[in-house]
């Protein structure tokens, strides 16, 4: 239950046990409903006391222990969060220098989060291009973008709808069988980052080395011109078998 905000195991163990059960416990119940060692229940429940998630009391020499109740947790929790995020704002973080090395990064929203903050630190250009539903994460950050002056330019697969007149939209059809989901974000012709799904997890890279920037420019168009050719010339295209088999074939 609480592993996923910094407990250890058996925290969120002793804390499982008290808090689905309505009344107070000793450290021999919770030993038993926890299955937390006798020889560790002792240290979970100090630091636990420690970190304000259970209330203590002695009775007739007995300790015995609740747990806080789930919405003051929450909120706890919540609060706890804000600090940090307090903190964390005000370290002096360096600008970094050009660097043309070209880093990895994975899971899903710290992707997400450095795509937004590319798309925040960009001065004159942001070229992206993603699906829809994907795209949607960004859009209020691009949109704020443009109206503050930055030139804009959207590539997406299946319709948004945005204040940006910069957009080239793919409608895929049964025929885009190599489709693949990915997200593409190049900002002022010197930084891109590239993202796309390898064993149903996100992973991405980030460089600035000029040649990588240059070539998922050009990609970007690449992207963009197909498009508007499949779209404009589409009856043309697709009556042609041979033109349609090659045309199907590239990534989009």
């Amino acid at each position: 239950m609480l592993q996923q905000f910094g407990f250890t195991q058996y925290e969120s163990q002793v804390y499982s046990s008290l808090i689905t059960i309505n009344q107070a416990l000793d450290p021999t119940a919770i030993v038993k409903r926890s299955g937390v060692p006798r020889s560790k229940v002792y240290e979970v429940l100090h630091r636990l006391s420690e970190k304000g998630i259970i209330l203590e009391t002695t009775v007739e020499k007995k300790r015995l222990y609740i747990a806080l109740p789930l919405d003051a947790l929450i909120e706890k929790l919540k609060s706890d969060f804000e600090l940090n995020i307090e903190e964390l704002q005000k370290i002096n973080v360096e600008e970094m220098e050009a660097d043309d090395r070209v880093w990895s990064l994975k899971e899903n929203h710290s992707i997400q989060s450095l795509m937004k903050e590319l798309s925040e630190a960009a001065k004159q250009t942001i070229f992206i291009s993603a699906w829809a539903d994907d795209l949607n994460t960004y859009l209020p950050v691009l949109e704020r973008r443009y109206e503050e002056g930055l030139d804009v330019i959207i590539h997406v697969i299946g319709e948004v709808e945005t204040s940006i007149p910069t957009v080239s939209t793919l409608i895929p059809d049964q025929s885009h069988s190599t489709l693949e989901r990915s997200r593409i974000i190049i900002v002022d012709d010197q930084e891109m980052m590239f993202a796309g799904i390898e064993d149903s997890n996100w992973q991405a890279i980030r460089t600035q080395s000029p040649p990588l920037v240059k070539f998922f420019t050009e990609f970007f168009y690449h992207d963009v011109a197909l498009t508007k050719i499949t779209q404009r010339y589409k009856e043309t295209v697709m009556a042609d078998e041979e033109i349609k088999e090659v045309l199907m074939k590239l990534r989009y």
